[in-house]
Parts: structure tokens; sequence; C-alpha cells
């Protein structure tokens, strides 16, 4: 009998992480659920189950290492040997810089940044020893490029490829079959909008084109297999990236423009709305792999991205020609 792959997925309670499990239980693996909130572990392990695979759930704050390192163990008792660990989970607050607290800033780089760095360390000391094995880190375009409202999660998305970049080079120079890769992801209609911090009195949403998490799943399970170093999900998510590394100075005039109301509707939310910034939310109910964004999410081609492109591209450049502008004036004031 064919052992299946035994697969840990962090996160792996609601969006991504949840779209992401139902994936690689369908292409064959065992799956091990870690995350915070139980509801929606217990149903993302009924999905697993439901597609074929072996579940496991095991409640943990990835931003503890000792919680990361005794699921590890556990998993590796119950289902076999780690054959793949993926790191998505993830916190943010949607706030200027100036209202984020210091333990706000420090809970999202702690769970985002360091869940990355505590997951990809455990999994290494399972598997190179036996020199083999896959781990994929979740990025994202806010990893080349920062937007206003979002400096604790592009803070610690930065922070993730410097890690990704230096491990995989420590693993290259020793010559380990231990493959390391990063999925870099575009806007997805997961529950993070709905559950996410935010001082700020109307309702946060992701910056359009959005997309469905089962898009974000499938690249996420295709590098799980084929180990490509690294992935840019979505073709604006491309172009942004190439701007971001580019012309650094031109993509912050565009977030500056285009990043911040956009990244809110016009619903009014409650100023003590709970969030599962420092405890989850889930409280018996299951809050499922989709936000509440579904009749938005079209990627690419959602219509409404396509209209606003012209007016949103016109008002980068005008800004960027009176950053230039207002620069020469000054030198020729200096003189």
């Amino acid at each position: 009998m064919t052992r299946r792959g035994v697969t840990v997925v962090t996160g792996a309670s609601a969006g991504v992480g949840r779209a992401t499990a139902r994936a690689l239980a369908g292409r064959g693996f065992d799956v091990a659920l870690l995350a915070r909130g139980e509801a929606g572990l217990e149903a993302a392990a009924e999905e697993v189950r439901a597609a074929g695979g072996r579940a496991l759930s095991v409640p943990t704050d990835v931003a503890h290492y000792d919680q990361v390192e005794a699921a590890a163990g556990r998993v590796e008792d119950e289902l076999g040997p780690i054959d793949a660990w993926v790191n998505d989970a993830m916190a943010t607050v949607f706030a200027p810089v100036w209202e984020v607290s210091p333990d706000d800033f420090r809970r999202a780089i702690e769970v985002t940044l360091l869940g990355q760095v505590w997951g990809t360390k455990v999994a290494l000391a399972r598997m190179r020893p036996r020199d083999r094995g896959s781990i994929v880190n979740v990025g994202s375009a806010l990893a080349f490029i920062g937007i206003p409202l979002q400096s604790a999660y592009c803070s610690a998305k930065f922070a993730c490829r410097g890690f990704f970049e230096s491990t995989r080079a420590e693993l290259l120079h020793e010559g380990s079959h231990v493959r390391l890769s990063m999925v870099h992801l575009p806007a997805v209609n997961t529950p993070q909008f709905d559950w996410g911090a935010t001082t700020v009195d109307r309702h946060p949403q992701p910056v359009p084109p959005i997309y469905q998490p089962e898009i974000a799943a499938e690249r996420i399970v295709e590098t799980v297999l084929d180990g490509r170093r690294a992935r840019v999900v979505g073709s604006w998510n491309k172009l942004l990236v190439a701007a971001g590394s580019l012309f650094p100075g031109y993509g912050n005039q565009y977030a500056a423009i285009a990043a911040w109301s956009s990244q809110f509707t016009s619903r009014p939310i409650s100023p003590d709305r709970p969030a599962n910034l420092h405890a989850p939310l889930d409280g018996g109910s299951d809050a499922g792999a989709h936000g509440s964004f579904d009749d938005k999410a079209g990627g690419f081609w959602a219509p409404s991205f396509l209209r606003s492109l012209p007016q949103t591209a016109k008002n980068a450049g005008t800004a960027l020609s009176r950053t230039v502008a207002e620069k020469r004036r000054r030198l020729s004031a200096d003189r």
C-alpha cells in the first residue's frame, strides 16, 4: 500500500489555509491543521476527510515556538513523517501606524513573521536529517510594495521574504534536497477582513482585483508538488511586484493614491467591533474559507477594476510629476 503524503498547514481554520488544506487532501495528502480557532479546525478536518485524507486538528498559536514544536511532534506520532509544510498563518491591523498600539503591532509581527520562522525551523528539524521535504511560505505582493494602513503586515511580509532568501541560501550551501519555496498572493476574499483589527470606522475590504481563496490554494499546492522557488499569483500582482522592485518611488506614490480608500467599503462598523488579533473569534461558529466579498471576487478581469485603472494610473502619474517638480524647485532654491 502506498503511503499518503503528510502535510502541515498553519492558519488552516479559515481563508487560504482552509482552502489549501482541502486542496491538498484532494491531491492525496493527509493533512495536519494548525490554527487557534477550534470550530474552524474541526470544520476543516471534516472537509479533509470528505476529500479522502486523514485529518489531525492541533490547536496552535504559531507565534509561540514551543506550541509549533509540540504540534509537529504530535503530527509525526499520529500521521507519520512530515513531507510538506505550508506556513499560511497571518494577522494584521488596518490602521495608520500612529494609531496602532505597540502590543497590536508586535502581535501582528509575531504571528505573520515569527509564525513562518518557527514553522520553517520546526519543519527543517525533521526534514534535513531525512534530506527531503517541501516547505512553502505564503507571501504577498505587499512583500515588495508597502501600502498605507497595513504597516505591520507589510513589515512582516517584507521580513518573511528576507528570511526565505537567507534560509534558502543556507540549504543550497549545504546541498540539501529539502525544498523551500514562497508563493506571493494577491488580495484574497477571506474572513480576515471581517475579523481583522482596525481603528477605521468603515468595514475593511481587499484591494481590487480580488481573488477567491481556491485560486491561491491551487498555486500553493502546485508549489508543494513541484518545488518551484517562487510564484507570484495574479497578473496585476506580478505588475505590482515588478513596479515595487524596479521603481519603488513610483510604487509609494501609487500606493498613497490608490490603496487608501480602496481598502474600505462604505459600510460603517462599530469602534468596539471584536477582532481576532489576540484571540480567536470563532466562538463555536465556523467562518469557512471565504470572506464577505464573493460578489466582488473576479480576479484581474473584474469590471470595476478595469473601469478604475485608467483614472488611478492618471492620478498616480500626476502625483509623481508634482513630486519631481517640487524636488527640482527645492534644488534650485538651494543653489
